[in-house]
């Protein structure tokens, strides 16, 4: 899929029943100059979001997933890009004016640079996201030459990605579905040599559907990929602890026990694709984790 004004940047929006947001985002993106190409994953939703698409917005291009893939329908955008970087959409958000051209620019400039995070303002006050802080306090050490402060973590919906980078390391993880699936990218992305940072100035505008799942599935998903990514990549001192704190955790905390549960059934899958990380990015992460 190309831009017709020859963007650098695709933008991916993943949407499941949030037809109403998706509109608003489209609009915005919309009025982007330069324009991205757009393209929509529609993750089998039956409130009438493909056709709302396809009849308001004929130059995003629509595909239609016949079940919902959770966090991999970003890489089923991304198949549809052929620009060299891509940014990622939540159906509630959208990239601000100029965002996109800065990210695509510090891009162009580090070639061993795979991610842009941005800095994200919530709601019609557009308050400062609590993460905007911690990424800019990053106590990574700066690689020389970067643009920004080094990372190992990120928000989906403000991220720009080099699509080779992204393609390299199998983009986001089908055995996470949904719920904090960026750490193991992130991860799998420094694992492989490439960096990430955080750019103050490229910023993401999210205001938060109001159709979203119970707080607690939502919490127990979190704590169940959180332990997924720490058996799929950490070292075994760090699995041992980790399990042991959730299972703790879980005696009075129902959202622990159901991540728990979630993460002992796919521990099979775990096992099988488990794959150390390189001793210079597990030091990263106990940095991050002592912070």
């Amino acid at each position: 899929m190309g831009n017709a004004e020859g963007g650098r940047v695709t933008v991916v929006v993943a949407t499941r029943n949030r037809v109403d947001e998706l509109r608003r985002t489209l609009r915005h993106l919309e009025k982007l100059d330069p324009r991205p190409a757009v393209v929509v994953v529609d993750n089998a939703s039956t409130d009438g979001t493909a056709e709302a698409v396809g009849s308001a917005f004929p130059d995003v291009l629509l595909v239609r997933r016949p079940h919902n893939t959770g966090c991999v329908a970003r890489n089923t955008g991304v198949l549809y890009a052929d620009t060299p970087y891509v940014a990622f959409c939540d159906d509630d958000s959208w990239w601000a004016p100029g965002a996109l051209e800065r990210a695509a620019d510090a891009l162009d400039a580090h070639p061993r640079l795979a991610l842009v995070a941005a800095s994200v303002a919530v709601g019609e006050e557009e308050r400062p996201d609590p993460v905007n802080q911690d990424l800019l306090r990053s106590p990574l050490p700066r690689s020389e030459g970067l643009p920004g402060p080094r990372i190992l973590g990120f928000l989906a919906c403000a991220a720009v990605v080099r699509r080779s980078a992204f393609e390299e390391v199998g983009g986001f993880d089908a055995l996470l579905f949904f719920g904090g699936e960026e750490a193991l990218l992130a991860q799998d992305l420094a694992a492989a040599g490439w960096e990430l940072c955080h750019l103050r100035d490229v910023l993401v505008h999210h205001h938060p559907s109001a159709v979203r799942p119970p707080g607690v599935w939502r919490r127990s998903l979190e704590e169940r990929n959180a332990l997924l990514t720490v058996w799929l990549r950490r070292s075994p001192g760090t699995v041992l602890a980790r399990t042991a704190r959730l299972a703790a955790r879980s005696l009075h905390d129902p959202a622990c026990r159901r991540g728990l549960a979630g993460a002992v059934a796919r521990l099979p899958s775990a096992v099988r694709r488990r794959r150390p990380l390189p001793v210079r990015v597990e030091r990263d992460l106990a940095l991050l984790e002592r912070a």
